[in-house]
């Protein structure tokens, strides 16, 4: 039974960065089960089409002084953190714009959890705190070696809210997201593969592939994300640090050869130098997830690749009507 249930009182709960790519499916299914939301976004990287219209949105950075202002007239009873500079590409450039808003974001949304008396905190972090994995697949005991600035970030965000729980009692879940794709995925300013590839096969482009394509990663489909985050929100005094992932490596090479199956046609690779600052290989252990929350994999990675371009093909079909 979910929290908007209980004593027969509708729950709010407010979501930063609710107009972003994943931010805006949790919106979404809160609002399906029964919630009250609020979203605070500034719109850097989200879209405000992206926003339910049932929700309450203001445009507001988090870590403005007018975040307070926001929790004040709103008074949420639960907060999800989704909000973030999300770029490994983009902490390497300009580290002291991921500190400000991984880290000084993080602690402002805190603060206003604590002078508002919020119940809990879920917050998304990421896989990228542990760096390049000492063992396959990875625990949530591996060492933290992150050696980007946003996986220091988003590590450091995790100490903060540890620190808030202990001295004032807002209880918290931290997940630790593997990547994250989907509907929505790469359409404001934060990309991911797989809609590049995407993109290149629509519109018949060549698909350029950093470092060899051997490189893997454990993808999970948003819609399982959302579940996930809504089944932490609901359950109570978790207090936990989990991964969330599929726990299965994919190749980038995996990924254009499911394109291509897909899409029935084969466009052109090019190759440049891998990235700065981004691990080889990882695949997350789920064992905590499936342990506290019940949960296991809904998605594979073949049918959320097809509902993926199912929603961008639409897209681009009504793109193309406008031009």
């Amino acid at each position: 039974m979910e929290l908007s249930k209980f004593s027969g009182k509708k729950y709010k709960v407010l979501v930063t960065g609710g107009a972003g790519f994943i931010g805006s499916h949790i919106v979404d299914l809160l609002l399906k089960k029964g919630y009250l939301v609020v979203v605070v976004d500034d719109l850097s990287s989200g879209l405000k089409s992206f926003v339910n219209k049932r929700a309450r949105f203001y445009n507001v950075d988090i870590t403005s002084p007018e975040l307070k202002e926001v929790f004040k007239v709103e008074k949420p009873d639960f907060v999800v953190h989704a909000a973030a500079q999300v770029s490994v590409i983009k902490s390497l450039q300009n580290p002291i714009y991921d500190a400000k808003i991984n880290i000084l974001g993080t602690i402002n949304v805190l603060e206003q959890c604590k002078n508002f008396n919020v119940k809990k905190i879920v917050f998304l972090s990421s896989c990228a705190v542990y760096g390049e994995p000492e063992y396959l697949p990875v625990d949530e005991n591996h060492p933290l070696k992150a050696f980007s600035p946003y996986g220091i970030s988003k590590h450091t965000a995790e100490h903060y809210l540890y620190e808030y729980y202990k001295n004032y009692d807002i209880d918290y879940l931290v997940l630790r997201l593997a990547n994250v794709y989907g509907p929505r995925q790469g359409l404001g300013r934060a990309l991911g593969v797989i809609p590049a590839f995407i993109e290149a096969f629509l519109t018949n482009g060549v698909i350029k592939i950093n470092g060899d394509g051997s490189q893997t990663r454990d993808f999970i489909y948003v819609g399982d994300v959302a579940e996930i985050v809504v089944r932490g929100l609901e359950k109570p005094t978790l207090r936990k640090i989990m991964n969330v992932g599929s726990g299965r490596e994919v190749s980038v090479k995996q990924i254009v050869s499911i394109l291509k199956k897909q899409f029935n046609k084969e466009i052109p690779v090019e190759y440049a130098p891998p990235v700065e600052g981004e691990i080889k290989r990882i695949c997350l252990t789920i064992d905590a997830l499936s342990r506290e929350l019940k949960w296991s994999p809904r998605t594979s990675f073949e049918e959320g690749i097809s509902k993926t371009i199912k929603w961008f093909v639409k897209r681009y079909k009504n793109r193309m009507k406008h031009e």
